[in-house]
């Protein structure tokens, strides 16, 4: 059933409107609770915690948005659903309930569950904690209590420690200044500049996992820590808060879709959590109403596009339900932190914020900018909608050097945007064509890359590159081990000029052999590949469902005029366009246009294809690009455009520290 039909009255992104939606939720999800509502398990398959860890997450994270439902009415409740929280509270934390929830020393999983616990309780603790009876709150006490002490948090987790232990303080529970200490040395070390936190660091300490979380985790939690403490948020989270939201903005289209990059992306507009933190905060660079304007556009995408079904549920996918956009960690219970959307809630009705009017842009001079933290360049066209990111320096990659898997299609490729996703079946991320740099071998596989090393980083220019390897296998997930030869070193550049890029690549012997001194790696065992080989470029996937688009050569054109096209420039004399179904969260099938060349790539030769999305297409391939130059004197290719524009490439600069 549509928003726009039977029962549900339309979202129109007031106050009242985030309500009824944050009610349809509720109602849905809780038509799936345990008999004591300790225990909520939404359809869909379990995580690898299990199906008891998974009840509990289901509780968790609806209650967190219950929370922030009435939390934010001030205890108004129409629906009486804190009651039913009530009781699966005091049922979820017997420790000899028979609907209990796992304890934190017998499922991590607990630790994220248990943060939003404490935060739900805090948020309405005059209507909820403060009527509780004694032996309840100390069974609540004990059980949150669980965290205290523990060690071992990496990433984002240290911020649901902190929370927890926040809580606990406030209600005479036990807690660990050391804990904390901790966590905020920890948290220094994910910090890199410019507002962003990388999730997470590998063995060697390269920060690169950049994705969602940097905003709903690493900056709403420090608003949220605040809130339970009954402090200001201190000044260095409303620095690095402003500083992100300002770059975060421009990570969605001017109809409302968002980047579609990352891990946990079945989360949906729980990316709107740090857009309204910094509201709250008071210190977000948006005017006042431009955050609610941006958070309808966003949940409006969503509701549209048909990601609560017609049981009021929100099922594992994007838009649609898709099984493959999951991780091992998630259920069907999991996307219920899109709870983190409805922050804004806690902002009274009268707030500036829900009374400013005021609309995003839905045109405007095209953007062009280079986040540097990330090592991404931004290309934004809001006359069609798209964003696009050109990756040079996220890669999620969190194992050693040399522990290679294939590559991981949320993190690892070229580029990335708000209307096109990987490709997630098993062959496509066996064998990865979309957005992608490869060395097919001998026969015809296509090389996989190691960690992303990051060479150059300007507003029109990136350059990266990573010693490539071949899997020897047919299918596979992101996870996926398997027995591999070594490759060379591929650097890949991209060259913006609007909403076109230059992509251009070469190889290089690896250092190891240039060097043989050099240490070797931990996997030298494994043997290299001999060659030939030779360079293929992909394009944008285009996502499609019914008539397939209109396709000539390396170029795919849906009917709403939406394009994806690659456009051989020097060294690629082959082209195609491949046709992929089941693997897209977007629609039923994806075109892929490619470049490739039939010749054997040799060592230092560049190879360039023009690769294009765009929302505004013609009968006629793109011809902003007047030519290019390669330099090798002065080590460098000058790219030549129509309107005079040059741009200068280094093809030997050393890798950025």
């Amino acid at each position: 059933m549509s928003l726009h039909d039977g029962p549900h009255p339309p979202f129109d992104g007031g106050h009242r409107s985030w309500q009824q939606l944050a009610d349809r939720l509720l109602a849905g999800a809780l038509h799936h609770a345990s008999p004591t509502g300790a225990l909520v398990n939404m359809p869909g398959p379990s995580s690898a915690s299990g199906a008891w860890s998974d009840g509990m997450e289901g509780f968790a994270r609806t209650f967190l948005l219950a929370a922030f439902r009435v939390g934010g009415a001030r205890g108004g409740d129409p629906n009486g659903v804190l009651e039913r929280f009530r009781t699966g509270l005091i049922a979820g934390v017997d420790p000899r309930g028979r609907e209990r929830w796992p304890r934190i020393a017998e499922r991590r999983q607990a630790v994220v569950e248990a943060a939003s616990v404490a935060i739900a309780l805090s948020e309405t603790r005059p209507w909820l904690w403060d009527g509780l009876e004694p032996r309840h709150q100390q069974h609540v006490v004990d059980w949150l209590s669980g965290v205290v002490g523990t060690t071992g948090y990496t990433n984002n987790w240290v911020w649901f420690q902190n929370v927890i232990e926040a809580f606990l303080a406030k209600v005479g529970g036990p807690w660990r200044q050391a804990d904390l200490d901790r966590n905020a040395e920890l948290q220094e070390s994910m910090y890199i500049g410019d507002g962003w936190y990388s999730d997470g660091a590998g063995p060697a300490g390269v920060r690169q996992s950049f994705d969602y979380y940097a905003g709903w985790a690493w900056h709403v939690y420090p608003l949220l820590h605040a809130r339970i403490a009954g402090v200001p948020l201190a000044g260095v989270h409303r620095d690095r808060l402003a500083m992100f939201i300002e770059q975060a903005a421009e990570l969605i289209g001017s109809r409302g879709a968002p980047l579609l990059q990352g891990r946990s992306l079945t989360y949906r507009f729980g990316m709107l959590a740090p857009f309204w933190a910094a509201a709250i905060a008071g210190v977000s660079p948006l005017p006042a109403g431009t955050t609610r304007a941006l958070a309808a556009d966003v949940v409006s995408h969503f509701l549209d596009a048909g990601a609560v079904d017609d049981r009021d549920v929100l099922p594992i996918g994007w838009h649609r339900e898709f099984l493959p956009l999951r991780q091992v960690y998630t259920s069907g219970s999991s996307p219920y932190w899109a709870s983190k959307g409805f922050l804004g809630l806690l902002l009274p009705a009268d707030d500036a914020e829900w009374t400013t009017p005021a609309d995003r842009p839905e045109g405007g001079s095209r953007a062009t900018r280079a986040l540097a933290a990330p090592g991404w360049i931004v290309v934004g066209t809001p006359d069609d909608g798209i964003v696009r990111v050109l990756n040079h320096g996220a890669d999620g990659f969190r194992g050693p050097a040399g522990a290679v898997r294939t590559d991981n299609p949320f993190y690892q490729r070229v580029a990335y945007s708000n209307l096109t996703s990987p490709e997630l079946s098993p062959d496509a991320i066996a064998r990865p064509l979309d957005s992608h740099v490869a060395l097919l071998d001998a026969g015809d596989a296509p090389s996989h890359r190691d960690a992303i090393e990051r060479v150059h980083l300007t507003d029109t220019v990136a350059v990266s590159r990573s010693r490539v390897h071949w899997l020897d296998t047919a299918n596979a997930d992101a996870a996926t081990w398997a027995s591999l030869r070594r490759g060379p070193v591929v650097t890949t550049a991209s060259v913006v000029h609007g909403p076109a890029e230059l992509r251009l690549a070469w190889w290089t012997p690896p250092a190891d052999l240039e060097h043989p001194s050099a240490a070797l790696a931990a996997d030298e065992v494994w043997p290299d590949d001999p060659g030939p080989w030779r360079f293929r470029i992909g394009g944008w996937p285009l996502p499609f469902s019914g008539p397939e688009p209109r396709i000539t050569a390396a170029a795919a054109t849906r009917a709403d005029g939406v394009r994806s096209a690659v456009l051989p420039v020097r060294g690629l004399d082959e082209a195609g366009t491949t046709i992929r179904s089941g693997s897209n969260p977007f629609a039923d099938h994806s075109a892929t246009p490619w470049a490739a060349q039939s010749a054997t790539a040799r060592a230092g030769e560049i190879v360039a294809a023009l690769v294009t999305l765009s929302g505004t297409a013609s009968d006629e391939e793109p011809s902003a690009l007047a030519g290019i130059d390669v330099d090798t004197g002065n080590q460098t290719v000058r790219v030549r455009w129509r309107d005079g524009t040059v741009d200068q490439v280094p093809t030997h600069a050393q890798v950025q520290a």
